[in-house]
């Protein structure tokens, strides 16, 4: 009788698991694929006049790592990175209805907006950012602790030139400033504890038990408000 029912509860378990792990890969095909609304785009030039069709389309790819570096983190709060990105996901929630039913297919519940950041003395906004530089880097195969060069989603801002944006160098020996005269940040600083005196967010929800819970509660969770 017992071991029947051991064996029964390790099968429910599996087939648990391996059905969270099939809807996360659902999940993750529905947020690479998914085609932004119509018109989106040109709200963005709005915002960037300087900015072309071609730089449009990175942005999105960075706003798309984002969303991927959400659902595989657990669905826990995470903080955006850049400037460029955060401008074509403010203008996406703008379409209301869309928005709303992207994160219901792609989370399962409301992804709320949380403006772009750097490394401080909020650890709540580190843990965040951790988060996301661990996926990110996770996608592009790069060591998050090491990084030879910066995920696409830390690189946008010095990629476009974004005077008001974050920018990033992988090589931290070599930091100084940008060109416009504003601030380099270390991407080997998110590894780093003396920061803020851990490293909160750096390497959870890596496991395919992800896009459930969270902070947010329901759902996917929620990305937490501003």
């Amino acid at each position: 009788m017992i071991p029947g029912l051991i064996l029964g509860t390790l099968l429910l378990l599996v087939t648990v698991v391996l059905w969270r792990r099939n809807r996360r890969l659902q999940r993750e095909r529905f947020i690479r694929e998914f085609s932004f609304p119509q018109g989106l785009y040109a709200k963005l030039r709005k915002r960037r006049p300087d900015f072309d069709l071609k730089d449009c389309s990175l942005v999105a790819r960075g706003l798309r790592q984002f969303f991927l570096a959400y659902l595989n983190s657990g669905c826990n709060y995470v903080a955006m990175p850049s400037q460029a990105a955060d401008d074509l996901w403010h203008e996406f929630i703008l379409y209301t209805k869309a928005y709303e039913s992207f994160c219901r297919q792609a989370f399962g519940s409301f992804l709320h907006h949380t403006p772009a950041v750097v490394l401080g003395s909020a650890k709540h906004d580190n843990a965040g950012l951790r988060r996301v530089w661990w996926h990110a880097c996770k996608e592009e195969n790069i060591d998050p602790h090491k990084p030879l060069r910066l995920p696409l989603l830390f690189a946008l801002d010095t990629k476009l030139g974004i005077s008001d944006g974050f920018h990033y160098a992988a090589d931290c020996s070599r930091l100084s400033s940008s060109a416009d005269g504003g601030a380099v940040h270390c991407g080997g600083s998110f590894s780093d504890s003396t920061v803020d005196g851990c490293t909160d967010g750096l390497g959870e929800g890596a496991g395919d038990g992800g896009a459930d819970g969270g902070d947010g509660g329901g759902g996917c969770g929620g990305g937490g408000g501003d």
